[in-house]
């Protein structure tokens, strides 16, 4: 019965959907999976299995709905610090989804790509970020965007290091570096910025995470745990970014369509 009724919710809320401002690149920051394992009397590690579920299925219900592509905040810079049988377990995690889900995600057409300083991790793990690259690399329905080792500061710094060196070696000269020149260095520079972000848990806080790249996008934030954020949330959040008047600093309103006829996306 409980199921009946999540599915009569999702089909509700999917009317209020309108299809042609549905957005282009939506982020997520998937909050709560420790949170969640404790509060039902498991471990965090309970908590971020439960997590892998429920991304799973938000892949293929943002690929259904229109949603070109998907970033996803999976290890901050900062996760280092957190106790060392969590950090362990999120890493063999790592390779326990690739390994599972390769195949699928790339007969499901999705690209994957990995974002972030990836020299930390083991061989073994980077490895496997390259085949999961290099299998679905020529994938063109969807594209997922995994932050590994990510923060949005370290990100700004490595475009800084590189201009300058680029600067130095005389490539370039310092009146030449503009927004555009700085974009294309970034990680997701062949990237249309998100439209909207999502942070699961109630926080109300971006936590170093695409510091650049959300500079106008919506952010919606729910205190909804990752592990049960699930279709019905994920249309609420649509539904609140397609009720928003985005202005991008102007005074009127930019329609998604405009934008999207406006701009060039990779």
């Amino acid at each position: 019965m409980k199921l009946k009724n999540s599915t009569s919710k999702i089909r509700d809320l999917s009317i209020e959907i309108d299809k042609l401002r549905m957005p282009h690149h939506v982020a997520i920051i998937m909050d709560g999976n420790g949170r969640w394992g404790v509060n039902k009397g498991l471990t965090r590690s309970h908590g971020h299995n439960e997590g892998v579920s429920v991304l799973k299925n938000i892949i293929k219900f943002s690929k259904k709905l229109g949603i070109k592509i998907l970033t996803i905040y999976a290890f901050s810079t900062e996760n280092w610090i957190r106790p060392h049988e969590e950090v362990s377990f999120l890493l063999n995690l790592f390779k326990k989804v690739l390994d599972d889900e390769i195949i699928e995600l790339n007969k499901e057409l999705i690209k994957i790509k990995f974002i972030g300083d990836l020299s930390p991790f083991s061989e073994d793990l980077r490895k496997k970020f390259t085949e999961a690259e290099n299998i679905t690399k020529n994938n063109d329905e969807f594209t997922l965007n995994v932050c590994a080792n990510y923060g949005g500061r370290q990100e700004l710094v490595k475009v800084a290091k590189e201009l300058a060196m680029r600067s130095i070696s005389g490539e370039i000269k310092p009146d030449q570096i503009n927004e555009e020149m700085f974009e294309s260095h970034l990680y997701t520079g062949d990237l249309q910025d998100p439209d909207l972000l999502i942070r699961t848990s109630g926080e109300k806080r971006i936590s170093n995470f695409l510091l650049w790249q959300l500079a106008y996008s919506e952010i919606y934030v729910t205190d909804v745990l990752w592990p049960e954020f699930n279709e019905n949330e994920f249309l609420k959040a649509i539904i609140d970014y397609q009720s928003r008047s985005r202005r991008f600093g102007g005074i009127k309103s930019i329609s998604n369509q405009s934008l999207t006829s406006s701009m060039s996306f990779g």
